[in-house]
């Protein structure tokens, strides 16, 4: 696998000592207590303060994302805000600056929230989640993204195939992976072209339940890194499980909280079955990317082994046994 040497363990540096005093250094004046949170892509700690409630700081990647395109999570979360969206937006200084910087870091603040994931299977909430995200969609049509990406099928299909297919697949598997990828390359085109005319906007684009905490009755979204220009249903079909029936009603109740703000466009239904296989590609991809990573091969010991490249070829074949299928519909 080719490595990136400019950036390998560039987080290496984020030793305690090192953190609090990134944190001193935008103005906080800290405690000492330092926690490592769950987040492998960038780094993010939760950092206690003298006399104050704990912040929660991320450490942006090196050279993932530009200065103006995490600008842009940035300004889409005030914005959300200012139309009362419940969303987690960072912490802003005295100049009115959410992107920080410390040193080769860039990094973020922002106030720690509780919560608790939302219990899908409960139909309320489904509703309630389908209006805040009508509510969202609302304002993320109202302008594109100027510096994030789009997400399409290029960078989440295409790119991610042969990226993993030229570093990471077993050459036992590595035909077998290559033809199915493009079988399933085909299908997702002859599904977005169906829908050539559905809309691109501003979404979250990673809405499942881990990034959605629940409390006081409602739903409060929070990290926006993978922020991108998608079709509407990319934020709604990661809260679905179960059979198809199950999804339907799911569905109906996501879109019918979601009409009370926002006209929903079915023909997107389409390309439910299309995104989730674009997920699993792109995944798999950021794992073989990240592999020079020392927290990956920790984290994801499962990764990378025959094993789990037969489990993977076999789960995108079930993915293009559903794209033959009909579409999701909604309950009449």
């Amino acid at each position: 696998m080719t490595k990136n040497t400019e950036t390998e363990h560039a987080f290496a540096k984020l030793t305690p000592d090192y953190v609090l005093q990134a944190v001193e250094a935008q103005g906080f004046l800290t405690d000492g207590r330092m926690l490592a949170l769950n987040s492998y892509e960038n780094r993010v700690y939760q950092v206690g303060l003298d006399e104050a409630e704990p912040v929660i700081v991320k450490f942006y990647r090196p050279k993932r994302w530009s200065r103006e395109q995490i600008q842009e999570e940035h300004d889409f979360t005030f914005e959300l805000a200012e139309q009362e969206m419940p969303v987690v937006t960072p912490w802003r200084n005295a100049d009115q600056h959410s992107l920080l910087q410390y040193e080769d870091f860039m990094l973020t603040v922002f106030p720690r929230r509780g919560g608790r994931a939302p219990e899908l299977d409960n139909f309320d909430n489904l509703y309630t989640l389908g209006q805040c995200l009508g509510q969202m969609h609302r304002v993320g049509q109202a302008s594109d993204f100027e510096y994030r990406p789009k997400l399409d099928i290029h960078t989440y299909g295409e790119q991610s195939m042969e990226f993993v297919a030229q570093n990471m697949v077993p050459d036992s598997l590595r035909d077998a992976y290559q033809s199915l990828c493009d079988d399933l390359l085909v299908a997702i085109r002859g599904r977005f072209e169906n829908a050539s005319s559905v809309r691109w906007i501003r979404t979250h684009s990673d809405c499942h339940i881990g990034n959605i905490l629940w409390r006081d009755d409602s739903p409060h979204f929070v990290d926006f890194d993978d922020a991108r220009m998608a079709p509407a249903i990319q934020d709604l079909w990661m809260l679905l499980s179960g059979e198809r029936h199950q999804q339907i009603a799911q569905m109906t109740e996501l879109v019918e909280g979601y009409e009370v703000f926002q006209p929903f466009d079915t023909r997107e239904l389409q390309l439910i079955e299309p995104l989730r296989t674009l997920r699993m590609m792109h995944y798999c991809a950021w794992l073989s990317r990240r592999w020079d990573d020392p927290a990956f091969p920790l984290h994801f010991s499962w990764f990378n082994t025959e094993r789990y490249w037969g489990e993977h070829i076999l789960q995108l074949r079930e993915q293009f046994a559903l794209l033959q299928e009909e579409p999701l519909e909604l309950s009449p």
